[in-house]
């Protein structure tokens, strides 16, 4: 082959190459890349395993606790842990460890539900508050300081009290009194973010407000929603606990842990300190590990 041909050759191939398109190289989804640094999180992998461990408990715990939770053997009260009943037994015989294996189903349902009740209705509150300006915004802003300056808990001991305990009146009760807490943290984004250039040019389209702010601008405050509401879960989770232990929340004859305590506390006077303790345990560990994944969201989404 001579040279000239040689090079026709190279500069064909080198046009054939240069002509193929790149290769494109896709960035991870932002929730795959959100969720790999939470796996990296040194407190979220516990926090998330405890968590798991409790919500198998609450749909599975007939099948796995080792005895019928609601079964009372009166011969066999008050019996400390042993082989036979690891965590031992209450006053009326029942085995401790399988009443709070079951346990969790309530509070495992009252609380998530409480919580996505107060941050739906606390997130359109927070939005309309901080995307209209002028006296309308500003006014119901005011009248949720003013509702957050009340005792939280003093109210909804009131507003159950009048209404009667039942878990639908706990889900609304927890839920209103969250929603001005939601309502703050997300009014505060929206501020941030009404100015910006987005906003205007959809303003300047000609969308409406519903629009502007369901469409444009939540999609880029839901990292501190997300955030406030795991914060929010685990109020909920001792505020649960905290209203059964009054009589105000869970009703017998449920194995709640609330209610557990709250039927057995008594009993410290004379020795029997399993019969709190483990139920004590359980509403401390499900608080801390709701905490720790809101730690390690806050760490990854707002930052």
């Amino acid at each position: 082959m001579n040279p000239a041909d040689k090079a026709r050759m190279n500069d064909s191939t080198s046009e054939t190459i240069s002509d193929r398109p790149a290769a494109v190289v896709r960035e991870p989804p932002r929730v795959a890349a959100t969720l790999g640094l939470l796996l990296r999180s040194p407190a979220f992998v516990p926090g998330a395993l405890i968590l798991l461990a409790w919500i198998v408990c609450a749909l599975a715990g007939a099948w796995i606790a080792p005895y019928d939770a609601y079964a009372s053997d009166p011969l066999s009260s008050l019996m400390p842990p042993d082989h036979a009943h690891w965590c031992g037994t209450d006053q009326l015989g029942r085995d401790i460890c399988s009443r709070v294996i079951v346990g969790a189903r309530d509070i495992l349902t009252i609380a998530p539900l409480a919580t996505l009740t107060g941050t739906l209705a606390g997130a359109a509150l927070g939005l309309v508050t901080g995307y209209l300006e002028g006296g309308f915004g500003t006014l119901v802003a005011r009248a949720l300081d003013a509702v957050l300056a009340l005792p939280l808990v003093i109210v909804a001991l009131l507003v159950l009290a009048a209404v009667g305990a039942s878990n639908l009146a706990v889900v609304l009760v927890i839920g209103v009194t969250f929603a001005p807490l939601v309502a703050r943290t997300v009014r505060a984004a929206v501020l941030a973010e009404r100015h910006l250039d987005y906003v205007s040019a959809a303003r300047l389209r000609g969308e409406r407000a519903p629009y502007v702010m369901f469409a444009e601008i939540l999609p880029n405050v839901w990292p501190p929603i997300v955030v406030e509401a795991t914060v929010r879960l685990g109020y909920a989770i001792f505020a649960v606990a905290t209203l059964s232990f009054l009589g105000f929340g869970i009703q017998p004859p449920s194995a709640d842990w609330g209610l557990a305590l709250a039927e057995s506390y008594a009993l410290l006077a004379g020795g029997a300190w399993w019969t709190v303790a483990f139920d004590a345990l359980a509403i401390a560990s499900l608080v801390v590990a709701v905490n720790l994944i809101a730690d390690s969201l806050r760490e990854v989404l707002e930052t």
